[in-house]
């Protein structure tokens, strides 16, 4: 149950015990050397939209991974990061020099049902720095204790979902899928109760912004127009600085997060990785995938897969994705609503049409990247069909998502069935769809070196597979990280051959299988 609701302003800042957070942030910057060059505009924002709070120091902090190109390009200094004042700082015992650390406020849809206010309740915004792109990027400690949000919570991680998070972000990044980044995992010296006793650790993660869907409704369920319209100029100015000048900026900005989500759930499905919990809260307006919780990516093709254990009725299965990405955005223009037109049924008119946008915007991305993953650079009639009668073998005959592909590229150059007939239990299944496919190759214009090649580039040979992330966990939690760190190293060429990995190619043994998914809070 959620806990008793905070409103704007004066109950958030009651509910920090501010002497002693401000007495204990006070007391880590005179020490400090290690430099972030913060320039902060979220906590400049009304007090009511977040909750200043210092992380909780932890007893011993020790640094497991620093993501050292990542730290380059936010203009940090990688081998202070690593030094034990670095892991001081990437576990939360220390803050850097200009941290102003908040605790974001917002709301959100929980598998469908409205908590009017949930919060950062184990993660601590420091602060944002612009990196060597231009870019302004938020940098964010979770796992880094308690904030007047936590709902009773003790605001830590354990160990695995820390690097779960960490191993999966990094491997979206490296497959081109927008998303949070991994900067950091530590482990803190201190040990966390869940169903056991775990180890605990902290993530420093890295966003274009934290901002979400429920944020916006954390104001619109106040009745607060001001603080919708406030949060709505602070995301145009961050996110989308072109329609600030638009006629009509609110209803551009609820056009631009559309198609970013739109674009966002077919790369998703267009590698087979299921979010697990999709909730309002969970979709971020930057269109980055963010908090990886129950996450994981398919092994077997099914439509209907659900791996996380907390959602029992399949609301966010995998085919799923999408038709929730849209309930998700529908939630956000009704926040939305009070700044498009006066008149509310003229508001929701105009609201309906942009949310109509959806549907195509991602038939359009998703199809177009089904194409190429089987070799096909222009637009036919039928394409849609030919794509979708493979989908419906693989489901049938339980071929792996990831290897069927990565498969049909060689086939593709070379007219060797075998490998992609081994995924199918019954492999003429394939071979009635591979006369056709190949009838419909022989009309592009490629040769089978260039289509290869092609292919190659958007099927990856290498995920992160569920029974991979948990050895590594369970190696990890007795102190091995080997695994961890040759897994990373796997993951960030996910489309190169790699022949001395190949075992990580493979789907599991039966004894191997994941069928569960936590979310780990």
């Amino acid at each position: 149950m959620a806990g008793p609701v905070l409103g704007p302003g004066s109950e958030i800042r009651a509910a920090i015990r501010p002497n002693r957070c401000l007495f204990r942030a006070r007391a880590y910057l005179w020490v400090m050397t290690v430099h972030f060059p913060f320039q902060n505009t979220y906590s400049a924002l009304p007090a009511s939209f977040f909750a200043r709070v210092a992380p909780t120091p932890v007893a011993a902090p020790r640094l497991i991974k620093l993501n050292r190109p990542l730290a380059a390009q936010l203009g940090l200094d990688p081998d202070l990061l690593e030094s034990p004042e670095g892991a001081e700082i990437l576990a939360g015992k220390r803050l850097p020099d200009g941290a102003d650390p908040i605790a974001m406020a917002y709301a959100g849809h929980q598998f469908g049902h409205f908590v009017p206010q949930l919060g950062d309740g184990r993660a601590i915004l420091l602060g944002e720095v612009i990196d060597k792109e231009g870019s302004r990027r938020d940098i964010q400690l979770k796992g880094a204790g308690p904030t007047p949000f936590s709902r009773r919570g003790d605001g830590r991680a354990a160990l695995g979902p820390v690097l779960r998070e960490y191993i999966v972000s990094e491997a979206m990044f490296a497959l081109g899928i927008p998303t949070t980044r991994s900067l950091a995992a530590a482990t803190s010296g201190e040990r966390v109760q869940r169903e056991t006793m775990l180890p605990g650790a902290v993530l420093t993660r890295v966003a274009s912004s934290h901002i979400r869907v429920g944020t916006f409704q954390f104001f619109a369920a106040r009745g607060d127009t001001d603080g919708v319209r406030k949060l709505a100029d602070h995301v145009i100015a961050r996110h989308y600085p072109d329609i600030g000048m638009a006629e009509r900026p609110y209803h551009a900005l609820l056009e631009r997060v559309v198609a970013r989500q739109a674009y966002l759930a077919a790369r998703w499905l267009l590698v087979g990785f299921i979010h697990g919990v999709m909730n309002t809260d969970n979709t971020s307006v930057s269109g980055e995938t963010i908090d990886y919780g129950p996450c994981a990516f398919m092994d077997e093709y099914n439509p209907g897969k659900v791996f996380s254990s907390i959602d029992e009725m399949g609301r966010y299965a995998y085919a799923n994705q999408p038709q929730i990405a849209l309930w998700n955005l529908t939630r956000l223009a009704e926040c939305l609503l009070p700044l498009f037109a006066e008149d509310k049924e003229k508001a929701i008119e105009q609201a309906q049409f942009i949310l109509g946008e959806f549907a195509e915007k991602f038939t359009t991305a998703y199809q177009s990247g089904l194409r190429q993953k089987i070799g096909l650079f222009t637009e036919r009639d039928g394409d849609a069909a030919l794509v979708q009668d493979l989908l419906d073998a693989m489901a049938k005959n339980a071929a792996d998502f990831t290897l069927t592909f990565r498969r049909l590229a060689d086939a593709a150059a070379d007219a060797d069935d075998d490998s992609v007939r081994a995924q199918f239990t019954d492999p003429s299944a394939f071979d009635e769809w591979a006369t056709r496919w190949r009838q419909r190759l022989a009309e592009e214009p490629q040769s089978p070196a260039e289509r290869q090649a092609a292919m190659r580039a958007v099927n990856p040979a290498f995920i992160p597979r569920n029974h991979r992330v948990e050895a590594v966990i369970q190696a990890a939690v007795n102190n091995d990280y080997t695994p961890f760190e040759e897994l990373l190293t796997v993951l960030s060429k996910p489309y190169e051959d790699q022949p001395q990995y190949a075992t990580y190619t493979e789907p599991p043994l039966p004894e191997q299988r994941v069928t569960q998914t936590f979310c780990g809070t």
